[in-house]
């Protein structure tokens, strides 16, 4: 199975988060057929990290399995590969499956692969592997950075509110208490607060990405939350305490999630890029010095119309071979 097919065959996997089983297996019984010592790693019931080696590993390829919903299946032309996971991160896993096959037939040993679960909510893959180790001095992490090697990454900061009321009929207002309206005021100061900057990230950027409460259009609604992602640029703690502050007395609040921000290392002969998303890199601390690099554009990712450039993936196959061989020397 060449690059392209391998990269199609992927996409064709439904594995939305928690639902990366079969895509676990498909590699599992790929790279055992190529002669690695694979393992599946369980993370949760029917989801499980794919690890393969060749020799001791001191270099490590790692990206993710799982994607966003919804699941469609791959197309393509002369030029691109469609489909979920395309770019983030299907097309990735074949460049460096492709890559680390380059490798072991020009006898480079000692690496490997580790393919992951949960990077698009939790990172309960990175976290459970980071619990297991294997002595690898450096890991390079793939994610869309066009074939960039990203010297700094965002950190996210997860917030989810709640608000109560009580509950009425709405042609009697005065008799309840609308959570909505309550929700609405906080997330309107939550829009107003000062977000910190950083001289190589930029500006920490906020999305109100869900809302939901209520019960009926006639009914005064007596619950409602909402869910905020926080790109960070430092860290989180002082403003942690600023929305904790704003919030006090008026609702209830969870911190679901906090990575840190991520500054890596520059290697001469590679063109750098920063990336505003966050990765599973700050969860693998255990794992080697992190680098980060893959084919693809992040701003297609998650949306309707992804895709990766096929002569991108060649190139990354490229890249990824040139990487681990500069790494082993050093």
């Amino acid at each position: 199975m060449d690059l392209f097919e391998l990269t199609k065959a992927l996409v064709d996997i439904n594995s939305v988060t928690g639902n990366e089983g079969a895509c676990a297996d498909f590699l599992r019984t790929l790279l055992d057929d190529r002669g690695f010592a694979v393992e599946l790693q369980p993370v949760s019931p029917g989801r499980a990290n794919v690890l393969a080696f060749w020799g001791t590993p001191e270099v490590v390829l790692s990206t993710h399995l799982d994607t966003v919903p919804p699941f469609f299946a791959a197309s393509e032309d002369e030029e691109w590969i469609y489909g979920r996971g395309s770019c983030d991160a299907k097309g990735i896993v074949a460049a460096q499956v492709t890559a680390a096959e380059r490798l072991v037939a020009e006898g480079v040993p000692d690496f490997g692969l580790m393919f992951l679960v949960g990077e698009e909510t939790i990172s309960d893959g990175a976290r459970v592997a980071n619990q297991s180790p294997r002595g690898a001095k450096y890991i390079i992490n793939g994610e869309p950075t066009d074939n960039k090697l990203a010297i700094a990454t965002k950190g996210c900061l997860q917030i989810q509110v709640r608000t109560g009321g009580k509950a009425a009929h709405s042609a009697y207002p005065e008799l309840g208490e609308s959570a909505i309206d309550k929700l609405l005021d906080v997330l309107e100061d939550f829009r107003r607060l000062p977000l910190p900057q950083d001289p190589l990230l930029g500006i920490s950027t906020a999305n109100i990405g869900v809302i939901s409460g209520g019960r009926a259009a006639n009914v005064i609604p007596d619950q409602a939350q909402a869910h905020i992602l926080i790109r960070t640029v430092a860290d989180s703690a002082d403003l942690r305490r600023e929305i904790a502050s704003l919030v006090a007395g008026r609702c209830e609040f969870e911190i679901v999630k906090d990575t840190p921000m991520l500054e890596m290392q520059r290697l001469d002969g590679f063109e750098t890029c920063v990336v505003a998303f966050t990765t599973d890199l700050p969860s693998l601390s255990r794992w080697g010095r992190p680098l980060l690099l893959g084919p693809g554009s992040i701003t297609v990712a998650h949306t309707d119309h992804e895709c990766v450039r096929k002569r991108d993936l060649v190139h990354a196959v490229d890249l990824y071979c040139r990487l681990v061989k500069r790494l082993k020397e050093r």
